[in-house]
């Protein structure tokens, strides 16, 4: 799984390296969205879901995204909002890994190949679930997950697998813009998000312990 490794950490790189050069290059749609976002209505909301799928490859600021979402739209159509940008970035990162995968099948080995769709198959789904509201993280695994082989790790799968792991990041952040309005409190939020992260992981490893002591 050597090569796989490597292949994580290059992706994690560029992602990383992406945001820097928007950093650096001060794009404001992507370093302030508000603006694009404050007069409220359809265009907002296609901004917003749109610069949530386009996480995927660009450093978006999605928490303010999801927050502002919260201010203009309330919680509950906030939440939606966010929840379909959320798992249209996995999905899209999903398909992003299908489509790449005739270009990996000349990078990594057959036995590698198969090791990793044995794991995608028992784990891939949870491995989403988990990392869904950490950035760049979030965008590897999807697009990893999207070169398993079909029987391995499905649509419907990582679709479920999406909506769990965005479903509690779209709340918290919808409740926190539309019960505060303050942006100071992402922080905050984000900590949150994190260990809900956290409480899955732990869940779907103590699962696995009970199945494990059944067999």
């Amino acid at each position: 799984m050597k090569r796989y490794a490597l292949l994580t950490v290059g992706m994690m790189a560029l992602f990383l390296a992406l945001f820097g050069v928007v950093s650096w290059l001060e794009i404001p749609l992507l370093t302030d969205p508000a603006p694009w976002l404050e007069a409220g209505g359809l265009p907002a909301a296609v901004v917003g879901v749109g610069l949530l799928v386009g996480d995927v490859f660009l450093p978006v600021p999605s928490s303010l995204v999801m927050i502002l979402h919260g201010v203009l739209f309330g919680i509950a159509l906030g939440t939606a909002l966010s929840l379909v940008g959320s798992v249209g970035a996995t999905l899209f990162g999903f398909w992003l890994g299908r489509r790449g995968g005739p270009l990996l099948e000349r990078l990594v080995s057959a036995p590698e190949r198969h090791r990793a769709d044995r794991l995608l198959e028992r784990y891939g789904d949870l491995a989403i679930l988990v990392t869904r509201p950490v950035p760049v993280l979030a965008e590897t695994v999807a697009i990893l997950a999207g070169t398993s082989t079909a029987s391995a790790l499905g649509w419907g799968r990582v679709t479920l697998a999406a909506v769990a792991g965005s479903l509690p990041a779209a709340l918290l952040y919808a409740l926190t813009g539309a019960t505060a309005a303050r942006l100071d409190q992402a922080g905050l939020v984000f900590v949150l998000v994190l260990a809900m992260a956290g409480g899955f992981w732990w869940l779907g490893r103590h699962m696995e312990t009970v199945d494990q002591k059944d067999a």
